[in-house]
């Protein structure tokens, strides 16, 4: 059985990711396909793992390819999480990870309908209340959250959630509709009405908003397909990664791996990976990089096991109690540390405790640390998944 060691998967990341400055990828979309999808639940982060990965590519670029050229679009799918991905790769993701959230949404708001007294029969309503926004956006109209739900009287109803606790409050329905049809790719977020570093989509038909009808894969043909894309961005990983990833079952993962004829090879601390069959050449030798990646990058979550470039130390400072990643600094496919702003925009390194960086790591960081801070140009990003390590920070 092959042995792949974790520095050659730190050099496979290196160079499949697009980390390393020889081998940046050419445009958005190529940055895309080379991650399988990019997260988006925080807005910014689209636009930053691109910029990490890409020179010459600005805000508008990576906007002009989500709202005008469309051909990166951005659906929920994996552990119910927003991403944006590349077109041709919609079947297989409607047809599998996002049916799977759809399934579980539609349970759930048609419970809490009930359950909150909004109507007797949830899934009536949630059927009626579907169907209107359907009806309404049809013509090609894209329209926001608040202004459907403020034509819509069948959209109207709230449910208090945690109302002893500081996150609680009292919560609109019909965000949770929209989800609940954008999971079935019925939906689909559309032009955003804010600046690119926030979320204030408008909503649109999905066979209008790309002009087609895009038909899902089955299940396990969808499956298939975003597990070969997982293996080719961030193999080798454990069935455990690539389960956790795709939010899905092991019986799913199993029969993934088997469809791809995907093959075992062996993984640091007696582990057990996979990799694609035409995928077991080393990847070319390379030096010593730096990078700094935004909250949530597509490289940060693509494992659920991090060891090979997360010391267990780290996690507390630079990811949340349910696993989410703030900022993040590399250097030689670790991470060492986050990055924050201060008040005019400039990007700072934070190191972790008890990270001792010598004078080429700082010299690599500060060149990516200049070059973020050009890119962004005095625009200050906003995150709701902060780490502590950033919550920490006392900027001069």
């Amino acid at each position: 059985m092959r042995h792949i060691d974790d520095s050659e998967r730190r050099a496979r990341l290196a160079t499949r990711h697009g980390l390393h400055p020889r081998h940046r990828l050419g445009d958005t979309l190529a940055v895309a396909e080379a991650m399988t999808a990019l997260h988006a639940t925080e807005a910014a982060t689209v636009h930053l793992a691109v910029q990490a990965r890409a020179d010459g590519v600005s805000a508008a670029d990576v906007d002009r390819v989500l709202y005008e050229e469309r051909s990166l679009v951005k659906q929920l799918a994996m552990r119910r999480t927003l991403f944006a991905f590349p077109r041709d790769l919609l079947p297989a993701a409607l047809g599998s990870a996002s049916a799977r959230v759809a399934a579980e949404q539609h349970r759930l708001v048609a419970r809490d309908a009930e359950r909150h007294d909004v109507a007797a029969d949830g899934v009536a309503w949630l059927a009626a209340a579907e169907a209107a926004v359907v009806e309404r956006l049809s013509g090609g109209k894209a329209l926001s959250a608040k202004a459907l739900r403020e034509e819509l009287p069948q959209l109207r109803g709230t449910i208090d959630l945690n109302l002893d606790k500081r996150y609680g409050g009292t919560f609109n329905l019909a965000p949770r509709v929209l989800t609940a049809l954008a999971a079935r790719g019925l939906l689909v977020r559309g032009a955003n009405a804010g600046p690119w570093r926030t979320s204030r989509p408008t909503w649109a038909l999905m066979r209008e908003w790309l002009g087609e009808e895009i038909l899902p894969l089955s299940p396990q043909e969808g499956y298939a397909v975003l597990v070969r894309h997982w293996l080719t961005t961030f193999g080798p990983g454990t069935l455990e990664d690539i389960q956790w990833w795709l939010g899905s079952t092991k019986a799913a993962v199993r029969a993934a791996l088997a469809d791809v004829e995907a093959v075992e090879v062996g993984l640091d601390g007696g582990l057990v990976g996979w990799v694609l069959p035409d995928d077991l050449e080393p990847p070319p030798e390379v030096g010593p990089w730096a990078a700094l990646l935004p909250t949530l990058d597509p490289t940060v979550m693509g494992w659920k096991s991090r060891g090979f470039y997360l010391e267990p130390e780290h996690t507390a400072y630079l990811f949340d109690s349910n696993g989410n990643a703030g900022t993040t600094a590399w250097w030689d496919g670790r991470t060492v540390g986050a990055w924050v702003q201060d008040a005019e925009g400039a990007v700072q390194v934070l190191p972790c405790p008890g990270v001792r960086l010598g004078r080429d790591a700082m010299t690599a960081l500060d060149v990516e640390a200049t070059r973020l801070t050009e890119w962004l140009d005095g625009t200050v990003i906003s995150n709701v998944y902060t780490s502590q390590l950033m919550k920490g920070a006392r900027l001069p």
